[in-house]
C-alpha cells in the first residue's frame, strides 16, 4: 500500500502536476483500491477538517501583512537603518543583508517574501560592493530562511496545527536559534570579505544614523508587537496577525503613503492566491495524514526506521534527516504536514519536548528550502533575479555546511531551543 501511495505521488509529480494534486489524488486512489468498502465522502470530510482549525486564521493575516510591507517601503527603511551602523565594517553589506532578512522575517514569517523584499534591493548593493553574484544570491536565499525560525514563522504555525503544540511557545523558542544562525552568517561574511578583499563602504555620521533610525522606528515595531504581545500574554498568534495587518496598513497607506488605497485590491489578490494554495495543501495534508494513520503506516515506518525503543538522539537524527531530504524536493509546508504525524508518536514515546522537536523540524525545513536540487527559495531567486539554476546554487555550499553544523548543535543542546522558558514568569 505504501509503495502504491508513493508511486502515484511520484508519477504525478513527474507529469508536472502541482503538489496539491498528488497530495489529494494519491490517498483517494489508494483508499478506493485498498479500502473499497469505505465511503469516499470520508476523504472529503477530512479535506474540510484540515482547514477548520482556528490556528490557520493567522496564516492569511501574516501573509497579507507581509504583502503590504513588500509592496511598500518597510524593507528599504530596514536596510538603510542596519547599513548605517554596520555597512562600513569589513563584510558590512553582507552582514546588513543577513540582519535585514532576520528582521524582515520577524515581520513577514515567509522566506519567499524575504527573498523578494530584502534580496531585490540588497543584491544590487552587494554587486556594487564587489561581491560575485553567486555569493550574493547564496547569502540572500540562506539568510531569508531565518524567517522560518523567528516569529511569526508560517512553518511553525503548520507544525503547531499538526502536532497540537502551542504556537506562542514555538514563536518564542525560535528567537535564539534564529539569532544564532544570523551570528554565524555575520562571522562568515566578515571572514569572506577579508579573504576576498571586499572594499569598505563609507562610514555614516551619527547624524545620518539618527536619520535612518528615525525612519526605521515604526517598521521595527512589528517584531516588538508580535514578540512582546506573546511574551506578555496580551494576545495570541492570531490576534498578533490581525494587529500586524492593521499596523502594516497604517504604516504604508497612512504614514509612509507608499501604497494607495486603490492598490490594496491587487495586494489582497496576491495574498488570496498564496493563501488558497497554502490552504489546499493543508487540506490535502490532513487527508493524507488521516489515511496513513488509518492504515497504520506511521507505525510501520517508525518500527522499520527507528526500531522499538529508540533513544532521543536517534529519533532527532532521523527526524532531521527525513525533513532535510524531504524539503530538498518538496515545499516545506507539505513536508511538515506529511512527516510530523509519522514521527510525532515516536518522539513523544522517547520523551522529546514537542517544542524542541518543532524547532528541529522548522530548522530542517529552513535548511532544505535553500538546498539543491529543488529548494523552493532557489526557484524563487531564479525567477526574481532572472538567473539560471546553476548560478543560484553555485555559492550555497558554505552556508549549507554552517547550517548543518548548527542543526547538530540544536539536537545535542536542547536548552538552546528551550531557553525562552527561563524568562517566562513561573
Amino acid at each position: 500500500m505504501l509503495t502504491t501511495l508513493l508511486t502515484i505521488m511520484v508519477v504525478l509529480l513527474l507529469l508536472n502536476f502541482p503538489m496539491m494534486i498528488p497530495l489529494i489524488a494519491a490517498p483517494l486512489v489508494v483508499m478506493l483500491i485498498f479500502f473499497p468498502m469505505m465511503d469516499p465522502m470520508l476523504m472529503m470530510q477530512q479535506l474540510k477538517t484540515g482547514i477548520e482549525s482556528y490556528v490557520l486564521l493567522a496564516v492569511p493575516l501574516f501573509i497579507f501583512a507581509a504583502d503590504i510591507m513588500t509592496t511598500g517601503k518597510t524593507s528599504n527603511r530596514l536596510l538603510d537603518f542596519i547599513g548605517s551602523f554596520v555597512g562600513h565594517i569589513r563584510g558590512g553589506y553582507a552582514i546588513t543583508t543577513s540582519a535585514a532578512c532576520t528582521l524582515f522575517g520577524a515581520i513577514s514569517g515567509s522566506t519567499q517574501a524575504t527573498v523578494v523584499a530584502i534580496g531585490t534591493p540588497m543584491r544590487q548593493r552587494l554587486l556594487k560592493a564587489g561581491y560575485k553574484d553567486s555569493s550574493a544570491i547564496a547569502l540572500i536565499i540562506n539568510s531569508s530562511d531565518i524567517a522560518l525560525l523567528v516569529p511569526p514563522s508560517i512553518g511553525m504555525i503548520m507544525y503547531a496545527l499538526v502536532s497540537g503544540t502551542s504556537v506562542g511557545d514555538l514563536f518564542l523558542a525560535g528567537i535564539i536559534p534564529g539569532t544564532l544562525v544570523f551570528l554565524c552568517f555575520a562571522i562568515y561574511s566578515y571572514l569572506h570579505a577579508r579573504v576576498h578583499n571586499i572594499p569598505l563602504a563609507d562610514k555614516k555620521t551619527w547624524a545620518e544614523r539618527w536619520k535612518y533610525t528615525k525612519k526605521a522606528l515604526l517598521p521595527l515595531g512589528f517584531p516588538i508587537i508580535v514578540i512582546g504581545g506573546l511574551y506578555s500574554g496580551l494576545f495570541g498568534p492570531t490576534e498578533a496577525a490581525g494587529i500586524s495587518v492593521f499596523y502594516a496598513f497604517i504604516l504604508e497607506v497612512v504614514i509612509f503613503r507608499s501604497i494607495k488605497l486603490k492598490d490594496l485590491p491587487n495586494v489582497a489578490l496576491s495574498t488570496g492566491l498564496v493563501t488558497s494554495a497554502v490552504f489546499v495543501l493543508v487540506a490535502g495534508g490532513q487527508a493524507f495524514t488521516w489515511l496513513i494513520s488509518f492504515a497504520r503506516i506511521p507505525q510501520q515506518i517508525t518500527e522499520t526506521v527507528l526500531g522499538t525503543d529508540p533513544s532521543q538522539l536517534y529519533v532527532l537524527l532521523m527526524v532531521s534527516l527525513f525533513f532535510f531530504v524531504g524539503c530538498m524536493f518538496v515545499d516545506p509546508i507539505v513536508v511538515i504536514l506529511i512527516l510530523t504525524p509519522i514521527f510525532m508518536p515516536s518522539a513523544q514515546a522517547a520523551g522529546i519536548d514537542p517544542v524542541h522537536l518543532g524547532i528541529i523540524v522548522t530548522f530542517q525545513a529552513a535548511l532544505g528550502s535553500a538546498t539543491p536540487p529543488f529548494g523552493v527559495d532557489i526557484f524563487t531567486a531564479s525567477a526574481v533575479y532572472q538567473k539560471s539554476y546553476l548560478d543560484v546554487i553555485r555559492g550555497t555550499p558554505p552556508f549549507i555546511i554552517m547550517l548543518l553544523a548548527i542543526g547538530i548543535l540544536l539536537i545535542l543542546v536542547p536548552d538552546i531551543s528551550l531557553a525562552y522558558r527561563w524568562f517566562l514568569p513561573s
